[in-house]
């Protein structure tokens, strides 16, 4: 949230309503999975308070019943008092839940080989490539070992082509379906 007005404001044309889209598709996936917690393993938030902020918080009081949690990346750099307004349960550095651990970047991270690893700074993609040179590019959900990394969920944002091991598992997200493509 915050990434198209931030660049607005500095004069890139960037559509205004992509926030309205990512919100949309938020509260299709809350429709469907009906949520008791939802986890957001950082950059939330792309930069200072702005009018897609304002819009978080009143999509946020739809769901007052659900609790959201925030690792915190690098780019979420709010107040706490707008965190606080917000409702956010934050954590500075990981959430631990059972054997798993909710970080934002794993390079930043002492690793526990008790805990399976969450991350979603790193916004992996894969490049799938035909026999005729033609080549596609899918975001993907990679698991490794012991490092789990989520896609970007926002429409305003890149991709970094992962290069699987044998030993990991790549799922592509296809044409809003979530397909097995590697491991």
């Amino acid at each position: 949230m915050g990434k198209t007005g931030h660049f607005r404001k500095a004069g890139i044309a960037i559509p205004s309503n992509l926030y309205e889209e990512d919100l949309q598709q938020l509260d299709t996936q809350i429709q469907h999975f009906n949520p008791l917690s939802i986890i957001f393993v950082g950059d939330l938030f792309h930069s200072f308070a702005n009018r897609e902020h304002e819009a978080f918080v009143s999509w946020r009081n739809e769901y007052p019943n659900i609790n959201m949690h925030l690792v915190k990346g690098n780019h979420d750099i709010l107040k706490a008092s707008d965190y606080s307004q917000m409702q956010l349960i934050i954590h500075e550095q990981q959430l631990i839940i059972g054997g798993f651990c909710f970080v934002h970047d794993t390079a930043n991270t002492k690793i526990d080989e008790t805990f399976y690893y969450i991350s979603g700074h790193f916004h992996p993609g894969i490049q799938m490539k035909g026999l005729g040179k033609q080549s596609l590019k899918f975001s993907c959900f990679y698991f490794g070992e012991s490092i789990g990394i989520l896609p970007a969920f926002g429409k305003f944002t890149g991709l970094a082509i992962v290069e699987p091991t044998d030993k990991d598992t790549v799922f592509a997200i296809v044409n809003q379906q979530v397909i097995k493509v590697h491991g």
